[in-house]
C-alpha cells in the first residue's frame, strides 16, 4: 500500500461514522460477523480512542498509538478536546496506520470511528485520514448511522437531515445514511407518516406543517421552511433502515454499501449469501423483519383510504 503506487491492489471498506449512541460499534460487530458468514475476510479497525471495550475481534486499535485517558490527564483536556487531539495525532502518524493495515492485505476493512459530530461537519483531521487512505488505494464508503427514534420527533428529524447533509458535503466520500435500531423505533412513539417518507426524505413541507401544530415551533415556521429548502435543494439525503439482528436488513445495507464503494463479489460469495439467507430461523441471527414496521404503516394508511372511500 505504498503511497501513489498505481500497481498496488485496491482495498475496499467502510468508515462507520455517526453521533454517540447511534450503534457504530454494534454495527461493526454485526457486519463483521455477517460478512464472515459469506466468506469475506474482514478486518475491523478501531479509530475511536474512547472505545475501551470493543465487543469484536479488533485487528488494529488506535489505543496502541494513543489513548484518550492519557491525553486528558497529561494535557488537561476535556473529552471533546482530547478526542480532537487524538485525531490530529493520528493524522500526524500516518506511517503507523499504514504499517498496521499492510498486515491485512486482501481483507475488507471496517473503520469504527469516534462519535464526535464536529469531526464530520467541520474539523479536518479525520477527513484528511480518509483522504490519505484513498491515496493508498482504499475505496471507502462512509456509513453514517443515525438513531431511528429521531423520526418520531419532526424537529429532531429536521436537525438530523441538516447534520447528515453537512457530513456528506464535508467528508467527501460515497455516502450511505442508515436509520439504526429500527426494531426499537416504536418504543419512542408513533410515526407521523409512512416509514418511506423518512427513508426517502419526501416532500418536507408536510413535516413543517406538522411542526406548526406545536405552539413552540409555530414561531419558527419560517426558519424551518428555509432549512428544509436547503435539504431539498441539494437532494442528497436518504436513509436505509437497519436492524442488526435481521439478516435481510443486513443484506440490504451491505449491498447498498458495496454499490457505493464499487465492491463486487464473486460467485462463491454469492452462493454463501444465498445459503445464509435461506437458512432456518434461529441460530445467531433473529430474522425479525425490519419491514414489519413499514408494512404496518402502509396497511394502516390503506385502511384509512378505504374508510374514506366507504364514507363517500
Amino acid at each position: 500500500m505504498s503511497e501513489g503506487s498505481k500497481g498496488s491492489s485496491l482495498a475496499f471498506g467502510q468508515v462507520v461514522i455517526g453521533p454517540p449512541g447511534s450503534g457504530k460499534t454494534t454495527y461493526c460487530h454485526g457486519m463483521q460477523e455477517f460478512m464472515g458468514r459469506i466468506g469475506r475476510k474482514v478486518t475491523v479497525v478501531n479509530l475511536d480512542p474512547a472505545n475501551e471495550a470493543v465487543p469484536y475481534p479488533c485487528a488494529v486499535d488506535i489505543a496502541q498509538l494513543i489513548s484518550l485517558p492519557d491525553v486528558m490527564e497529561n494535557l488537561k483536556l476535556g473529552p471533546n478536546g482530547g478526542l480532537l487531539y487524538c485525531m490530529e495525532y493520528l493524522e500526524a502518524n500516518f506511517d503507523w496506520l499504514q504499517e498496521k493495515l499492510a498486515a491485512f492485505r486482501g481483507h475488507y476493512y471496517l473503520f469504527d470511528c469516534p462519535g464526535q459530530v464536529e469531526l464530520y461537519t467541520h474539523h479536518r483531521a479525520l477527513k484528511n485520514v480518509f483522504a490519505q487512505l484513498a491515496k493508498w488505494n482504499f475505496r471507502l464508503a462512509a456509513v453514517h448511522l443515525v438513531d431511528s427514534h429521531y423520526c418520531t420527533d419532526p424537529g429532531k428529524f429536521i436537525s438530523v437531515l441538516c447534520t447528515s447533509l453537512s457530513t456528506m458535503l464535508h467528508v467527501e466520500l460515497p455516502h450511505v445514511n442508515i436509520l439504526s435500531k429500527m426494531d426499537l423505533i416504536e418504543q419512542y412513539g408513533k410515526l407521523a407518516f409512512n416509514l418511506d417518507y423518512y427513508t426517502e426524505v419526501l416532500d418536507l413541507s408536510y413535516l413543517v406543517d406538522h411542526l406548526a401544530s406545536d405552539p413552540f415551533f409555530r414561531n419558527y415556521r419560517r426558519l424551518n421552511e428555509k432549512l428544509v429548502e436547503v435539504i431539498e435543494d441539494y437532494s442528497l439525503v436518504s436513509f436505509v433502515p437497519l436492524n442488526v439482528q435481521d439478516k435481510e436488513s443486513m443484506r440490504q445495507v451491505m449491498q447498498a454499501v458495496d454499490k457505493a464503494n464499487g465492491y463486487s463479489f464473486g460467485d462463491r460469495e454469492q452462493r454463501s449469501l444465498e445459503a445464509l439467507m435461506s437458512a432456518a430461523v434461529g441460530a445467531d441471527f433473529h430474522f425479525t423483519s425490519t419491514l414489519a414496521v413499514q408494512e404496518k404503516y402502509v396497511q394502516s394508511q390503506d385502511k384509512a383510504v378505504e374508510e374514506e372511500v366507504m364514507d363517500l
